[in-house]
């Protein structure tokens, strides 16, 4: 028989904790990866895509927050979903969300070890992914306030970086390099570039799987999300603009590490600080990877704790508080997808899940406002309702790009869909209610299942 609190996590965490998770989940992003939309969109191109994108995460973050401070679930859009929705709902987003985190692990472990190889050729980029793995899975089960501490601190110093880039390679910029060729593909090319402009922002919504573990949450974690969105924002568009002025986009729109290129090509190869630069533009990488590995737990210790999952994942461990299951499982995942496909393709199979999650979110959003107005939001949406109508609407363009740019992909994250959904049925786990407070339908039947649980 499991202890009373097998399965409550510990609440440590402050606003500095979550800025720094939500910009550590999130900043690799600047790093690498959205270069990749230079190739189908050309600067100006990608630069329009990634303005649109900018506006989608405002909008949906300033929405997000209010289901997250309203149901503080570890779950996050798995429980909003199924709150609001039921069980098919549940179901819909939680694999979404999986899929954006458990899949953004390996992409960002793959760059990881593309910058080791830049430093040390000799060193095999997969290895290396996998010894970052297995190290990040041991500080996660190690305790969450520890893991957390280590985020501000790597992400403070991830956020220097980039600060350090700007300044190292602004008097380099060359305006002519940066409208050549702007738009080559022209606004097909836009489209094409959504999921990469995606990627300078993609996991800023893990923040809520902590949130379990947050103190006070519905007043700090809106904290944390505006503060980390304003710092993504600033370096998002100041790497993107800074880079493509330094020599020919072109060579720079298919490496797993633009910022080291450019940095060697502004100062020469030859550069103490441009290999200086690489060294410490891994802090960038392990701030996301780290902060990935947490995110990603926590959705599986939710699901499984529902029931979506094998139970025994949701355990958590005596000594250090952590669901260390679900990390485990969530990097056997990882390596496995490190066996399979490129870093582009892993990046639009998570883009993918984000948004379908998005989507799934900013409807939860508006059937609760219906369903039960009494529920308690201590933030608001702002601009309500035509925030979460931007980001809803948003979030489906950049749907709908992905899977016309990217027919196969999509076809995989969709056969994926339908596995579940018929695992799910045969199951009978659509007819099983779940008996978590957080997730109940009603404040009605909130009181009646606590009414029940005392008669019991």
């Amino acid at each position: 028989m499991e202890k009373p609190d097998s399965k409550q996590l510990k609440r440590v965490l402050k606003p500095v904790h979550l800025w720094a998770i939500a910009v550590g989940l999130v900043i690799s992003g600047e790093y690498f990866g959205w270069n990749f939309g230079w190739a189908v969109s050309g600067t100006i191109g990608f630069l329009i895509a990634t303005l649109v994108i900018t506006v989608m995460y405002v909008a949906f973050i300033f929405s997000y927050t209010e289901l997250t401070t309203s149901i503080p679930h570890a779950g996050g859009a798995f429980a909003y979903a199924y709150r609001a929705m039921g069980p098919f709902g549940g179901l819909i987003a939680g694999y979404a969300t999986l899929i954006d985190f458990l899949l953004a692990t390996p992409a960002i472990a793959f760059a990881l070890g593309s910058y080791l190889h830049f430093l040390y050729p000799g060193i095999d980029v997969f290895w290396s992914a996998v010894f970052f793995n297995v190290v990040f899975i041991a500080l996660n089960i190690s305790g969450v306030k520890e893991s957390a501490t280590f985020s501000v601190f790597i992400t403070i110093l991830a956020v220097a970086e980039l600060l350090l880039f700007m300044g190292v390679v602004a008097p380099h910029f060359k305006m002519q390099n940066y409208l050549s060729n702007p738009m080559p593909f022209g606004w097909g090319g836009v489209f094409a570039a959504l999921p990469f402009a995606v990627w300078f922002y993609l996991a800023i919504e893990g923040v809520a799987m902590v949130a379990e573990e947050v103190k006070d949450p519905k007043r700090n974690i809106p904290r944390g999300y505006i503060s980390a969105l304003s710092t993504l924002v600033f370096l998002a568009l100041g790497v993107m603009i800074f880079t493509g002025g330094i020599t020919d986009w072109r060579k720079l729109s298919g490496l797993d590490y633009p910022l080291p290129e450019a940095v060697g090509i502004a100062l020469g190869k030859a550069s103490g600080l441009t290999k200086l630069f690489a060294s410490i533009g891994l802090f960038g990488l392990i701030a996301s990877f780290h902060g990935t590995i947490l995110a990603s737990s926590r959705q599986v210790f939710a699901m499984a704790r529902s029931g979506y999952l094998p139970r025994g994942l949701a355990v958590v461990n005596q000594k250090f508080k952590t669901p260390h299951w679900a990390i485990i499982a969530g990097g056997v995942i990882s390596f496995a997808a490190l066996y399979t496909g490129t870093t582009s393709q892993i990046i639009i199979l998570s883009v993918m899940g984000a948004v379908v999650m998005y989507m799934m979110s900013m409807i939860s959003l508006f059937v609760l406002r219906t369903k039960e107005p009494q529920l308690e939001r201590p933030f608001k949406a702002t601009f309500y309702p035509i925030f979460p109508a931007i980001a809803l609407m948003l979030s489906a363009v950049c749907m709908i790009a992905i899977m016309y740019y990217n027919f196969y992909i999509s076809l995989i994250f969709f056969a994926g869909l339908v596995v579940c959904v018929i695992i799910f049925m045969l199951m009978g786990k659509h007819k099983i209610k779940i008996m978590d407070d957080a997730m109940l339908d009603t404040p009605q039947q909130l009181v009646s299942n606590n009414a029940n649980s005392v008669i019991n």
